[in-house]
């Protein structure tokens, strides 16, 4: 219409912007026309009438506010300004300005740069083929967009690529598509099928159907593409195609192999005559797959591999089997693990007429392949033999498990056996250790034979305990033989061989067998060979090392403990040895917390352990016996930890036991290996808790344990004197007799290694006269106390009173006891009297001026009656009460023979006792024995109380062990036999106390002197009673203690 282009530049302000407008216009043909008119504009004025156009256009292609519409508008207004500048332009333009953005960041940019791809081809026409190898790889990219609508215009710039230049340029467009098919993201897998199928169908004149492409339409059609595919890509390159298609039937993602599928049925007419056509090919590139290490990859192939397998079966199996086969003998780790992974999948699709046909090539490349040196390998090839074996059965087993035995025996190949049998083992146990475990425990057990069974346990965890009965006492008792002789340099390799075997089994042995091997180790612990006891307590610890981190061996610890514990009173000191180390070993490995459950199973053992001991045939008896495990340098330091976690943080019951069973542990412990840092560990738990809010009974043990400890530790306790002191003090005034009583006591067991007694004995003397501390206490609980402090003031005073510096330490206690003699309760009125007498030794008023000047009180209260004669009764029995003056020892029995005939049981049994005492201590034996015989004996009647019968036995137990053979006179004899009719009586208390009497009198201990003695005075029928009791009864006592 215009014969001058330029006359067109005035209008050009007004025309541009309305073409701006309509370039972004939401209809397409109006956006068509906009871009061509722009591109006539340009090619007829030229670009430089138009400087602001092309950047106009670019920035809106890439502008994030615009919408796909107006970025579509641009690039095909953009396509039209550039085409019109030539092709130079265009290529300079697409690789400086336009390519480079597919990697921004922005989606707006990839997909203004995809619909640039998505107009220049049918624009530029066959100008555009130079840029097809530059611009594809960025189609491809962008097909695995996050953005889906980028990788929408992606996938429609691929199609009009391949539409107007697909037949013409297949060599520049197919290379990207293959790539593109063996790419990571499964959608660039899914896309590049696709456009490979579009380009296929442009070639062969078909397309991809979505039906399932059986109809005769569509194999007709397929035939005609197929025939025109090979026609146009050549032979080679058609095999190498559909090869790659066929792989992709076999992709991980389920939308690729959708794909394939449909792409495959739109060019192939019969599937196994085109397989059979590429065989060759796609073998190679299942091959390489296989080899290539990718994980994906290689599942591919073996699956791709299967599926030809099933639908060719035996015409594919003889080229497929050698080229596997080459492989695992040829190929680097990836090949071989690629070769095991096809191999598994053809076995798997095969039909057991096609395994038996080629079994013995199968088997062969299976056997090697187990032997790999690769874990990898073996754990691929295991799964190969198991789907042989699935199909043939037990004739694998035969024709391999011996091939691989035959190999154990020869040095070069014996790790490859190893290795070969342990695969197997992971996944056909049950059924080939019944084969293999008779022939590794043949005897002697080599080397060999060891590691091999080693390395099988490390894979049968969950069977081999199955087997244990038979592994663990062949092991022990080649063990055994080893150890008893001396071992040259192969016995000793067979030596750590075995217990190499033997750690692989504790370790490797499943949950469920764990009671299994434990009980196993158990019955042979008592064996009468010390070398097996001894591996028994060495596998014990090898056990309890290996399942440290697995905690599932908790259930058999009173097991172990009930083995471990009784081997600490074994008499072979390799045994003790081992069972010490075992049980460091557990206390280490198990907390404390754990093993402080068994506290209660373990004093018990303990207990019956020593009882045992001492009953047996060459026992100690009631004697001193200490437990042989424990009588070595730390042989209490594995316990230790238990009996401490329960003294400090355990329960009542548990801390009660703990503490208890600690000192029984001491008891049975010699002293040197208590002595030092070692029963300063014993004492620091105990000291700490005994002043917590603990019960009775908890308290109980523990002073009564720190007692012991006291009695063994030495001067190594002299540092804890003031905590000992401290705690013992305060359990004097503690609610429970029974604490008082330990308190009491514990005081006495300090005194050796106290230093200054005589604050204590002030305290002591303050608090039995109700004041100080206790005087707040209510009447009853002051009474209880000042009994309890008044005993410990009496056993102080006897024990340590000769420590006392302070010139009224002794004089004080004295006047303590003297103002407590008449109180109205009687337990303070002894407490005052054992005072008296204990302040007696060792003051220096005279002992019988003392009594002389206290008897002179009226007797005719029941409070002084008693006093006076608990007075009388421990002076007699003290160390004073011999040297007595005549006189004070007079008006003592004149004082008794009035009391015993007294109303109150108290002051009766207090009479009679100090009555007794009184023949040893008066130097006049038969006179005082004529004075007293007719009432003590009037006493001694089977009808008389209990309390003043056993109160009598007393006192003639202190009376013979004061003046020996007193009893032997006719007078004497008036004694013995009252007593044997005691001892013979109903009462079983009153029995005990007679027996002791007898004991001491006859002199039992020094043999049958005594009895014979009594026997050649005594009438026949007492001759015969005392003859009976001293052979069922007398003899059997071991000893007598008179608690005074």
């Amino acid at each position: 219409m215009i014969n001058e282009p330029k006359d067109f530049v005035p209008y050009l302000p007004m025309l541009l912007p309305d073409l701006k407008g309509v370039l972004v216009d939401p209809i397409p043909d109006c956006r068509s026309i906009s871009a061509k008119a722009l591109g006539s504009l340009t090619r007829s004025l030229g670009e430089a009438t138009f400087p602001d156009l092309r950047p106009w256009l670019i920035n809106t292609l890439k502008s994030s506010d615009g919408t796909s519409v107006e970025r579509s508008g641009a690039a095909q207004g953009l396509t039209e300004v550039i085409c019109a500048g030539g092709a130079s332009l265009v290529e300079n333009v697409m690789r400086d300005e336009i390519l480079p953005l597919i990697s921004h960041p922005s989606p707006a940019y990839r997909e203004g740069v995809l619909w640039v791809l998505t107009f220049l081809p049918s624009t530029l026409g066959q100008a555009f083929a130079p840029l097809i190898e530059s611009s594809f790889p960025a189609l491809i990219s962008g097909l695995s967009d996050e953005n889906e609508p980028v990788r929408d215009v992606a996938m429609r710039a691929g199609r009009v690529t391949i539409r107007s230049h697909g037949k013409a340029h297949v060599d520049k467009i197919l290379p990207s598509l293959e790539n593109g098919l063996n790419n990571e993201d499964y959608r660039i897998r899914a896309a590049s099928l696709n456009l490979m199928g579009d380009l296929l169908g442009s070639i062969g004149g078909s397309k991809v159907s979505k039906s399932d492409g059986d109809t005769q339409d569509d194999i007709r059609q397929a035939e005609r593409a197929q025939a025109q595919i090979a026609l146009v890509l050549g032979p080679d390159t058609r095999k190498r195609v559909l090869s790659s298609l066929y792989l992709k039937r076999s992709d991980t993602t389920a939308i690729v192999r959708q794909s394939a599928v449909q792409v495959w049925k739109s060019v192939v007419s019969v599937t196994p005559r085109t397989l059979k056509e590429i065989l060759d090919t796609l073998v190679g590139q299942i091959v390489t797959a296989l080899a290539s290490g990718h994980p994906d990859h290689t599942q591919v192939a073996g699956r791709c591999l299967g599926d030809i397998v099933s639908k060719l079966g035996d015409t594919v199996l003889p080229e497929i089997i050698p080229v596997l086969r080459d492989a695992l003998y040829r190929g680097d780790i990836h090949t071989r693990l690629g070769a095991c992974v096809g191999l598994n999948e053809v076995i798997g699709c095969s039909s057991k007429e096609q395994i038996a046909k080629y079994l013995e090539i199968l088997v062969k490349a299976v056997k090697d392949a187990l032997c790999d040196d690769l874990e990898e390998v073996r754990e691929m090839a295991a799964s190969c033999f198991q789907s042989l074996y699935v199909v043939v059965g037990d004739k694998v087993l035969d024709e391999v498990v011996p091939a691989l035995l035959v190999g154990m025996d020869d040095k070069n190949s014996r790790m490859k056996s190893i290795n070969g049998l342990t695969s197997i083992l992971k996944i056909r146990s049950k059924e080939l250790l019944p084969y293999l475990i008779p022939r590794l425990l043949r005897q002697p057990i080599s080397a060999n034979q060891a590691t091999a069974l080693g390395s099988i346990c490390t894979v049968t965890g969950n069977s081999i305990h199955l087997f244990v009965s038979s592994i663990i006492p062949i092991f022990l008792s080649q063990l055994v033989a080893l150890q008893d002789a001396d071992m040259d340099e192969e016995d000793k390799e067979r030596d750590e061989a075995m217990r190499d075997c033997l750690s692989s089994l504790c370790n490797s042995i499943g949950t469920d067998g764990v009671n299994v091997l434990v009980n196993e180790i158990a019955s042979k612990c008592s064996s009468d060979k010390a070398g097996m006891r001894k591996e028994c307590c060495w596998l014990f610890k090898v056990f309890i090392e290996e399942r440290k981190e697995k905690e599932d061996f908790y259930g058999q610890i009173p097991v172990m403990l009930r083995e471990l514990l009784y081997r600490l009173n074994d008499e072979n000191d390799a045994v003790l040895t081992a069972s010490n180390s075992a049980l460091s070993s557990l206390s280490k490995t198990v907390s404390p917390e754990e093993l402080v459950e068994h506290i209660e199973f373990i004093r018990n053992l303990i207990a019956s352990m020593v009882s045992e001991a001492r009953r047996r045939k060459g026992g100690v008896g009631d004697g001193e016996f200490l437990l042989p495990g424990f009588n070595r340098p730390k042989g209490l330091e594995p316990l230790l930890p238990i009996y401490q976690r329960g003294i400090l943080y355990g329960s009542a019951n548990i801390r009660e036991v703990s503490a208890a069973g600690l000192g029984e542990l001491v008891v049975i412990t010699a002293n040197k290996f208590l002595s030092g840092p070692f029963i300063i560990k014993l004492t620091g738990p105990l000291l700490r808790i005994v002043g917590d809010r603990n019960p009775s009974s908890v308290k109980i043990a523990i002073i009564k344990t720190l007692g012991l400890i006291l009695t063994k530790g030495g001067a190594s306790l002299r540092a804890f004197v003031p905590q000992f002191q401290t705690t013992f003090s305060k359990a004097l005034t503690d609610p429970s007799r029974q604490v008082r009583i330990e308190a009491i006591k514990a005081l006495g067991l300090l005194m050796p290694l106290s230093t200054r007694v005589d604050p204590l004995l002030k305290e002591l003397v303050s608090n039995s006269l109700g004041n100080g501390a206790v005087s707040t206490l209510e009447s009853a609980g002051l009474v209880a106390v000042q009994t309890a402090t008044l005993e410990a003031l009496a056993n102080v005073l006897k024990k340590g009173g000769k420590k006392a510096k302070l010139p009224d330490s002794i004089p004080s206690a004295l006047k303590a006891g003297r103002t407590c003699l008449f109180h109205e309760d009687e337990g303070v009125r002894i407490g005052a009297a054992k005072v008296i007498a204990s302040s007696c030794e060792l003051s220096s008023e005279g002992a019988s001026e003392i009594v002389a000047e206290l008897l002179q009180n009226e007797t005719n209260s029941i409070e002084v009656k008693h006093g006076l004669i608990s007075l009388c009764r421990y002076i007699l029995s003290s160390d004073v009460g011999p040297i007595l003056q005549t006189e004070v020892i007079e008006e003592i029995k004149e004082l008794v023979v009035k009391l015993i005939q007294d109303d109150s049981v108290l002051v009766k049994e207090m009479a009679v006792t100090a009555g007794a005492i009184i023949l040893g201590v008066d130097s006049d034996s038969d006179a005082c024995m004529e004075f007293l015989e007719g009432p003590l004996l009037k006493c001694m009647s089977p009808k008389e109380t209990m309390e003043v019968l056993k109160g009598i036995a007393k006192g003639l137990c202190i009376a013979v062990q004061l003046k020996p053979g007193m009893f032997t006179t006719k007078i004497g004899r008036s004694f013995l036999e009252a007593a044997l009719e005691n001892a013979m009586s109903g009462n079983q208390r009153v029995q005990l106390a007679y027996n002791d009497f007898l004991w001491l009198a006859l002199r039992v201990q020094e043999g049958e002197e005594g009895l014979l003695q009594y026997t050649e005075a005594a009438m026949f029928d007492k001759a015969k009673k005392m003859k009976s009791l001293y052979s069922k009864v007398l003899i059997r006592i071991k000893g007598v203690e008179i608690e005074d």
